[in-house]
C-alpha cells in the first residue's frame, strides 16, 4: 500500500492554519495575490468575481479577520493512497 505524505501548517497549539485548514477558501498564493490587487485598488466585488468567492470572504482577508495566523511550525500528515 501506498503512503501519501503531506506537510501542513499548524498554529502553536496544533490546529491548522492557511490553505491546509478544512475552510480555506483560497490557497496562500491566491490570498497573497488578491491583497496585492487590493492595494492597486482593486474592488471587493471584482475581486470576489475573480476568485469566485464572496464580497465578505475578499473583506476579510483584506482586515486581517481570515488568514491572520502564520504557521508556528509544519506538520507532516501521512495517510493511506485511496
Amino acid at each position: 500500500m501506498k503512503v501519501i505524505r503531506r506537510v501542513i501548517g499548524v498554529n502553536e497549539v496544533g490546529a491548522r492554519v492557511g490553505e491546509s485548514h478544512h475552510n480555506a477558501k483560497l490557497t496562500d498564493a491566491e490570498v497573497d495575490m488578491l491583497l496585492q490587487l487590493r492595494e492597486e485598488g482593486w474592488g471587493y466585488r471584482r475581486l470576489a468575481a475573480m476568485f469566485d468567492v464572496s464580497k465578505r470572504t475578499v473583506r476579510g482577508y483584506c482586515a486581517g479577520q481570515r488568514r491572520c495566523q502564520v504557521p508556528a511550525r509544519w506538520k507532516v500528515i501521512e495517510r493511506p493512497e485511496q
